[in-house]
């Protein structure tokens, strides 16, 4: 089976809203990741140098994914780092998960805005008409 994997914005007022798609629940998780670093700067323009992991805990899909994103949130905070490669592994009211990103560097990121978390706001994690996983929510900007 060919992988159709992406992610995309969607407008929600001042605030906008992130969504992966993904063959897995685990892709989509994936690909909404991306989506988030992408509301700040290029993807492209981000080297894949170093690895982190992270756990992340919830009572169902979707505040796992909530939990997700807001450890990105966290990591790239703290850190001063940005992620262009993810990988999550699911499991029973959570995930383990690699971030692969660099540090940040002004001149060449451009960053446009700080995330400052996922919200509840349009938050779900459902499979669509074509069985593809949808892992979305609004990001507070």
């Amino acid at each position: 089976m060919q992988e159709s994997n992406s992610w995309e914005h969607y407008d929600h007022g001042a605030d906008i809203g992130v969504r992966g798609i993904g063959d897995t629940k685990a892709s989509a998780f994936e690909q909404a990741a991306l989506a988030l670093t992408a509301v700040v700067t290029d993807l492209n323009d981000v080297e894949p140098a170093t690895q982190i992991e992270v756990d992340c805990e919830g009572a169902d899909d979707e505040l796992v994914f909530v939990d997700w994103l807001n450890t990105l949130i966290y990591e790239m905070a703290t850190r001063k780092m940005l992620f262009s490669r993810f990988e999550v592994r699911l499991r029973e009211n959570g995930l383990s998960g690699h971030l692969w990103g660099e540090s940040v560097d002004v001149v060449r990121h451009h960053p446009a805005v700080e995330v400052k978390g996922a919200t509840l706001t349009t938050l779900s994690v459902t499979q669509n008409e074509n069985r593809q996983w949808v892992a979305q929510t609004v990001v507070d900007v």
